[in-house]
């Protein structure tokens, strides 16, 4: 579940992620979200990089969104995996299913389906890609916590 090299007690220069496959299984969205926080708290240790509280409850959030998605309207087991990418995180979620998302009208009296729009609204950025089996989602949450991009383009094919 755990990529990232280890020098001893420290990281190594190389890329720092986790990922994890889920099956779409109750207490599948809960366990992504525990190892989005399990592995900023390592960041903050191992790295000594500085996690804002914040940037913490948002990689959860993305995670959370991304995965029930996944879980919810694609067949068959999806990937999260999370990334430290100089100054932020890399989110990205595969599933099976080759439908892309798109973001519903801004609608207040919708119950439900507003996970992408928020998604969208956290996040520096937002890709999504088709890959030959289903798709690839992308979002980067900046390590302070606060949104320092307005791009959040969705992808066509890549």
């Amino acid at each position: 579940m755990d990529g990232a090299a280890h020098t001893g007690d420290r990281l190594s220069d190389v890329p720092v992620k986790v990922s994890a496959e889920y099956q779409g299984r109750p207490g599948d969205i809960a366990r992504g979200r525990e190892m989005a926080r399990a592995f900023l708290a390592r960041v903050r240790t191992a790295q000594g990089a500085a996690v804002s509280d914040r940037a913490v409850e948002v990689v959860q959030l993305v995670v959370s969104e991304l995965l029930t998605n996944a879980c919810k309207y694609a067949p068959g087991p999806s990937l999260v995996e999370l990334e430290l990418a100089e100054d932020r995180v890399e989110v990205t979620v595969w599933d099976s299913a080759p439908v892309l998302p798109v973001p519903a009208t801004a609608d207040p009296g919708r119950i439900g389906r507003h996970g992408l729009e928020i998604v969208m609204a956290v996040c520096e950025s937002f890709e999504v890609h088709r890959e030959p089996v289903g798709k690839r989602m992308r979002a980067a949450v900046g390590l302070t916590g606060h949104r320092t991009s307005t791009t959040t383009p969705l992808d066509q094919p890549a």
